[in-house]
């Protein structure tokens, strides 16, 4: 399977948020992993009020679910975060918790989406995470 990921000319270049515009993917077996949030194994809510600890979490349980199917965080083409009370404000701590893990989860700049919701399923869950992979 490959997955090429752009940042064509004429769109914004996005490198410096962590993703890109657009990715080409070929393959035959799609992967989607359910929202994810920071729980443990347990469902202890891991950092609360920390929302760079829980874009960290979040994707780490992401990287869990792609691994289960087979998958890495290469073989994705889409990420859609979900984040409480978004403010433009808020970048800096969800970019940190992206960087917590790049190395770790060996990150790749899929296209992304950022929605700010008022409230996710339960207090003190701030963030959500779904990706979509394509693998052979």
């Amino acid at each position: 399977m490959s997955v090429t990921l752009l940042n064509p000319e004429g769109l914004l270049n996005t490198d410096a948020l962590r993703y890109r515009q657009v990715a080409i993917a070929t393959g035959t077996r799609q992967v989607h992993v359910a929202g994810q949030v920071a729980y443990d194994a347990a469902g202890q809510l891991l950092a609360p009020g920390d929302l760079a600890g829980q874009v960290a979490q979040a994707l780490r349980n992401v990287g869990i679910g792609l691994e289960a199917a087979g998958a890495t965080f290469h073989d994705v083409v889409r990420l859609t975060f979900y984040v409480v009370d978004w403010k433009r404000e808020k970048i800096a701590d969800f970019l940190a918790g992206i960087e917590q893990v790049t190395a770790e989860l060996q990150l790749a700049p899929a296209p992304a989406s950022l929605i700010g919701v008022s409230v996710l399923f339960e207090p003190g869950v701030l963030v959500e995470v779904e990706a979509t992979a394509v693998l052979d």
